[in-house]
């Protein structure tokens, strides 16, 4: 669980600050100081035992400290005894020792129980070499108690029965050792809670031993010694509960296996070193004294050695799986472009020798934007790794399914080229991705679009991935939901299109765009109502550019914003000075502009208006600005809000090419247009009785019961144009009066002086 606000860590250190203070005075005051000094000690430490907790820790996360306050209790209990019952501690020892050391014995364990927890809790790694490191510390320790301490206990004839049980407890310190350096050698967080019980461990350790000296008279340390490092054990793990840290030692810690570094490196050499000299120095004694401790020596090789393996070992997982991340998509675990390209190339090197074709399935999800736009990210990755588990499902054992980026995926096989089993797999993916996919959110059903490239070992890896990509691309032009084979003439197209791109990038800095206005006429009076500009390329590599070919590479490359901001821009600016030329008396002109999905959805285009209107001086109501169904019914709320801001200016809106799109009476009611175009391919026919002449009459019923003006592109021919006058239509624009021209080529319509 995590906290908000932490605890302060003050009270901790005050109180380790006091502990300390109070041995202090223990150990170098009075005599008769000590026994208060002592039992204030231990008061307080209690009191810090049930408060830390409480004060750091969820309930559940207690258990360590519970048990800790427990043998406290009984170091507590056992310390009483030995004040209260003075034959207890009689020199030398009698069997009444026993009492106090059976009670201090549940305590050791209760201790050891609450440090096996801490493990668990934080979780170690299983080839984490902190347990080598720690069982060489406790080897070590153990050599040195039997050499120093038990060896000569249980071969001496002049020991007591409990001078022998005394010296265990070292032994005990030592396993305890064991798991308090695994707790400071394994990964995680090092905080002042760990610090301070690892102190409090040594501290512990370091009075055992020394009582177990005393007792065994091999070294001559006056009790208050060992009384004070025991006090300094009691504050120190006190003070461990007390600090807010204390939940690293029982939460789970991310465990990073690091290279030695120069404290650890001299760890492991003074545990294989310093058993070495001991035993050298040493006499040797009896022949058990010698078998345990050469035995010891030799599971301290062994544990080095095993050391080293492990560390060896886990470079070498490291390295694999350093070697996974960069071959291998994070997300799905497939195999990611590299892995792919390294198989494609492995296979190309004996497709030639063994007759085989490699084909490569270029996979795109269809308007996977939106599952991102709708549902978020995370539905969109959950999304990318069911298609990952259906479409491993669909290949053979020996082909490869990568993904290499977004929501592309790519399946490589190698096969005889008789066999056609690229062409039937990309059937049956189809088939398989239609069906709905279970996710968090339901249901959900998309369609993909898949490019076919093949080789029989002649292409690059990367060649045959891009001829599929651009295989897939054509799949999409097609109308998604489909797979496309690739040909050498789609490669001649890409590389027109890149050579497009790059010539038209700066084309508006260099003054290669021109623009070019057409007519529209007032249909009942036959005379100019404004004109509609149309943005021309002209370059000097490649000549003129059809608006065909240049538009879509400039909206899909985002080039559009600027071009049609310059667009917009120049429009503006010409018409008002043909406004100018014309004189206040003469009939109001508009220019009516095209505006681009990407200019729609960009939050600066009525910016970019109002500031354009201010620059020209230009009426708001003579600029029309033309949006195309689709573009709007991409995100019609979106649109709406930047529709409406351009309504509030005085712009006027209109919806170009109505009827090929949605041509919805709801979203039209919706749209603060004033103007419906309708688009050319219904006018072709019209005055001989064609088929769109009913469609043609409802728009104009409709658009006029809305109280829209209408106007008809394409206009060729006298007969559609009398037509559409006698249905009652507003205005037109078309060959029939004029192509679009340069505004030098158009004066003839502006040196009209009809009064308005």
């Amino acid at each position: 669980m995590t906290r908000v606000d932490a605890p302060s860590a003050r009270p901790a250190w005050l109180y380790a600050f006091f502990g300390l203070y109070v041995v202090a005075v223990y150990s170098f005051g009075p005599e008769w100081i000590q026994a208060p000094a002592s039992a204030l000690i231990m008061i307080a430490g209690l009191v810090a035992f049930h408060v830390g907790p409480r004060r750091n820790l969820d309930p559940a996360d207690r258990t360590p400290w519970r048990l800790i306050l427990v043998g406290s209790y009984a170091f507590v209990l056992a310390s009483l005894i030995r004040v209260i019952w003075p034959a207890t501690v009689a020199d030398p020892p009698s069997a009444l020792t026993l009492i106090p050391d059976g009670i201090v014995v549940p305590a050791y364990l209760c201790l050891g129980y609450a440090l096996a927890v801490m493990l668990r809790r934080r979780r170690a790694a299983d080839d984490d070499p902190a347990r080598v490191d720690a069982i060489l510390v406790g080897l070590a320790a153990a050599f040195l108690l039997w050499t120093l301490l038990i060896g000569p206990a249980v071969t001496s004839s002049l020991l007591s029965p409990v001078q022998v049980v005394d010296a265990i407890f070292p032994i005990i310190d030592a396993v305890l050792l064991v798991m308090v350096a695994q707790l400071i050698l394994a990964g995680g967080a090092r905080t002042p809670s760990l610090w301070l019980l690892i102190v409090a461990s040594i501290a512990m350790f370091a009075a055992d031993l020394l009582f177990c000296l005393r007792d065994v008279q091999l070294l001559n340390v006056p009790q208050q010694v060992v009384d004070a490092l025991f006090l300094v054990m009691f504050v120190l793990l006190a003070a461990s509960a007390l600090h807010p840290s204390t939940r690293a030692l029982v939460e789970p810690q991310r465990v990073t296996v690091r290279d030695l570094g120069p404290l650890r490196l001299t760890v492991i050499g003074l545990v294989v070193v310093v058993p070495t000299v001991i035993s050298s120095l040493i006499p040797t004694g009896n022949l058990t004294n010698d078998l345990v401790r050469s035995g010891l020596c030799v599971l301290i090789v062994l544990g080095t050695l095993a050391r080293v393996v492990r560390a060896n070992n886990s470079r070498v997982r490291a390295e694999r799986a350093t070697r996974r991340r960069a071959t291998h998509d994070a997300l799905t675990d497939l195999p990611n472009r590299e892995l792919l390209s390294e198989t494609v190339t492995r296979w190309a090197d004996r497709a030639i020798a063994e007759h085989l074709e490699i084909s490569l399935l270029f996979i795109d999800l269809d308007r996977f934007k939106m599952i991102n736009d709708h549902w978020g990210h995370q539905v969109g990755d959950e999304l990318l790794c069911k298609v990952a588990g259906r479409l491993g499902e669909q290949v053979r054992a020996e082909d490869v399914v990568a993904r290499i980026g977004g929501d592309e995926f790519v399946i490589a096989l190698a096969s005889p080229s008789h066999l056609r089993l690229a062409e039937s797999l990309a059937d049956r993916l189809l088939i398989e991705l239609a069906h709905p996919f279970e996710l968090s959110v339901g249901d959900v059903a998309i369609s993909a679009s898949i490019g076919l490239a093949k080789s029989t070992g002649g292409a690059h890896a990367l060649e045959l991935i891009r001829d599929a990509d651009t295989a897939m691309n054509k799949a999409k032009g097609s109308g998604r939901n489909t797979y496309a084979m690739f040909d050498t003439s789609l490669r001649e197209k890409v590389r027109d299109r890149v050579k497009l791109e790059q010539a038209l990038r700066g084309a508006v800095e260099r003054n290669e765009l021109e623009v070019h206005f057409q007519p529209i006429i007032d249909l009942p009076t036959e005379e100019l109502d404004g004109f509609e500009a149309l943005m021309r390329w002209t370059s000097p590599e490649l000549g003129f550019v059809s608006p065909m070919e240049f538009i879509p590479v400039a909206e899909e490359t985002g080039m559009i914003e600027e071009m049609g901001t310059w667009l917009l821009r120049e429009s503006v600016r010409q018409l008002q000075s043909w406004i100018e030329s014309r004189g206040p008396d003469a009939r109001p002109l508009h220019v009516s502009v095209n505006v681009a999905v990407r200019q729609l959805r960009n939050g600066s285009l009525v910016t970019v208006v109002d500031e354009i209107l201010r620059e020209t001086g230009l009426p708001p109501e003579a600029l029309w600005l033309e949006i195309t169904e689709s573009g709007v019914m991409e995100d019609i709320e979106s649109a709406l809000l930047t529709l409406n801001a351009l309504h509030a200016l005085g712009v006027t809106l209109c919806i170009d090419d109505f009827g090929t799109g949605y041509s919805s009476l709801s979203y039209l009611h919706r749209l603060p247009v004033g103007i419906v175009k309708i688009d050319r391919s219904f006018i072709n026919d019209i005055g001989q009785t064609g088929a769109n002449e009913p469609i043609v009459r409802a728009v104009l019923a409709m658009t006029h019961a809305m109280g829209h003006r209408v106007v008809a592109e394409g206009v060729e021919t006298e007969t559609q144009r009398d037509w559409l006058r006698a249905q009652g239509c507003d205005l037109v624009q078309g060959w029939f009066y004029g192509k679009a021209d340069r505004p030098a080529n158009l004066k003839h319509w502006i040196e009209r002086t009809v009064a308005a």
